[in-house]
């Protein structure tokens, strides 16, 4: 547990430098451009000293981060818990200050603090952004991580083992195992984790956790204990400031969807079920109309150049419209840049022996049918393009899942004509996660997750992301 402490006030007192750092420079700042270097100024009547309201300032504004938990380590490094808790501190701060000063009438220099308040903000975002690149960093060698024993059923414990595995930056490390109450020819080890206990007690799981020196417990599902028995392990787990962490079996589900509520002293967990109609869907609709007639505008003279070049690269049209499976299984045509050549369809039964795709999908990294400037094209998905077409028309959206072939679609299995429920989108959780690199499990299971969690703030999120992807060029071929 050194290491782990280490890590952690290694981080925190590296936090607070970059934070006293950042609102001395976004303060300081804002008072040289509003004021210059005189240090008062006579504002209806009365004297303000703005090089003390300066430093007082910044003084309130780094213990209001302190007093938000926006350093505390749970939330550093992983999930958006960490950036509301920096905005909605610096946000009460000036809110308080506009109050100070109404309620004393004393005229605030409002270029003062529309100076400080967006430059402060956004170095203190920036700040967490580069520090969480830093922890992630580590985290991939396997460092500055919190040890972690799962507790629970055999087959639980094996997908919370694999899910923490497969993403490091969160910063959990299993490192064993407690299956209460398992039978006495269970495994010594689960996902390679070893198997430190069976016996349903809080003081041989106590000794358990002592032994593999975990920072933290996660409680699972399968978990066979009387609740008093968990009670007194979370009063032992407080002392030793031992973390304790439910893990339920609710996979692919968003924070926003998911509250709790007491009930006769139980913590109820209840989540809500998402839905995409009324203002929601013409919000949605709204976004798509303005993005796609404004991306249109921005992209015409690359369609422009990238048209040219198709056409005098190879023989055929510019355009290569393919039937999809859009919304409620309507179908509808989607358009793209041809980058392949014209007979491509009729040379795929040829190529499905080379298929080097998730199974379902069929890809092929150095398909011969791709042109010189189509293969060009698709590494920057300059072959999409013409599907803002599509998004301005209202056959797909801006962001959703990926549009299906009907063969496809025909393929499903239940559950997974589920991605049918909202409109196919131009770029998604599938683009940027990895596009043709991922397995038609993965494909799935994303998609699933944006139908289960749709927001319009995650569809401003994976915007931003899709031009990350897009750029790095991963998994496009």
């Amino acid at each position: 547990m050194g290491s782990t402490d280490d890590w952690r006030r290694r981080t925190s007192r590296l936090l607070r430098l970059v934070d006293a750092f950042v609102i001395s420079w976004g303060v300081a700042g804002a008072y040289v451009i509003r004021f210059g270097i005189e240090p008062e100024l006579n504002i209806s009547g009365r004297e303000l000293n703005y090089a003390g309201l300066s430093f007082g300032l910044a003084l309130a504004w780094w213990v209001m981060l302190g007093a938000w938990n926006s350093r505390q380590s749970r939330v550093l490094g992983a999930g958006p818990d960490e950036y509301k808790r920096v905005i909605a501190a610096s946000l009460w701060l000036f809110g308080l200050l506009a109050i100070f000063s109404y309620a004393l009438r004393i005229d605030t220099a409002r270029g003062y603090v529309g100076i400080a308040l967006p430059v402060g903000l956004c170095g203190l975002l920036l700040g967490r952004w580069l520090l969480r690149q830093h922890l992630n960093v580590h985290r991939e060698g396997g460092s500055s991580m919190s040890r972690l024993m799962l507790l629970g059923g055999p087959s639980a414990v094996t997908h919370l083992a694999e899910s923490l595995r497969g993403a490091k930056f969160s910063g959990y490390l299993p490192v064993a195992a407690y299956v209460p109450s398992a039978t006495d020819d269970a495994a010594e080890i689960i996902s390679d984790l070893p198997v430190l206990g069976r016996k349903p007690s809080a003081d041989d799981i106590l000794r358990a956790i002592s032994l593999c020196q975990a920072d933290a417990v996660a409680i699972s599902a399968g978990v066979q204990l009387h609740p008093q028995t968990l009670r007194h392990l979370g009063w032992e787990l407080a002392s030793r400031n031992v973390g304790l962490i439910m893990a339920p079996a609710l996979t692919d589900i968003a924070g926003p969807r998911i509250h709790t509520q007491q009930v006769a002293g139980l913590p109820l967990i209840h989540v809500t079920t998402p839905t995409l109609e009324g203002g929601q869907r013409v919000a949605k609709r709204l976004f798509d109309l303005l993005a796609s007639s404004l991306l249109v505008i921005a992209a015409a003279p690359l369609m422009i150049i990238v048209a040219v070049l198709i056409k005098l690269g190879s023989r055929g049209p510019i355009l290569f419209k393919q039937e999809r499976v859009g919304i409620n299984g309507q179908s509808f045509k989607m358009l793209k840049f041809r980058s392949m050549v014209v007979d491509a369809e009729r040379q795929l039964e040829k190529l499905k022996g080379h298929d080097e795709g998730n199974g379902v999908l069929f890809k092929m990294k150095n398909d011969p049918r791709v042109t010189r400037v189509g293969r060009s094209i698709r590494k920057y998905s300059l072959d999409e393009l013409p599907q803002l077409f599509n998004v301005f028309h209202g056959s797909m959206s801006l962001v959703g899942p990926r549009p299906p072939l009907p063969h496809e679609v025909a393929a499903y299995e239940r559950d997974v004509r589920r991605r049918l429920l909202v409109k196919p989108g131009l770029t998604g959780l599938w683009q940027v996660s990895g596009r043709s690199n991922l397995s038609w499990q993965d494909s799935v299971r994303l998609d699933l997750y944006y139908v289960e969690n749709w927001s319009l703030a995650g569809d401003l999120m994976i915007i931003l992301r899709t031009a990350q992807a897009v750029f790095r060029s991963t998994g496009a071929y």
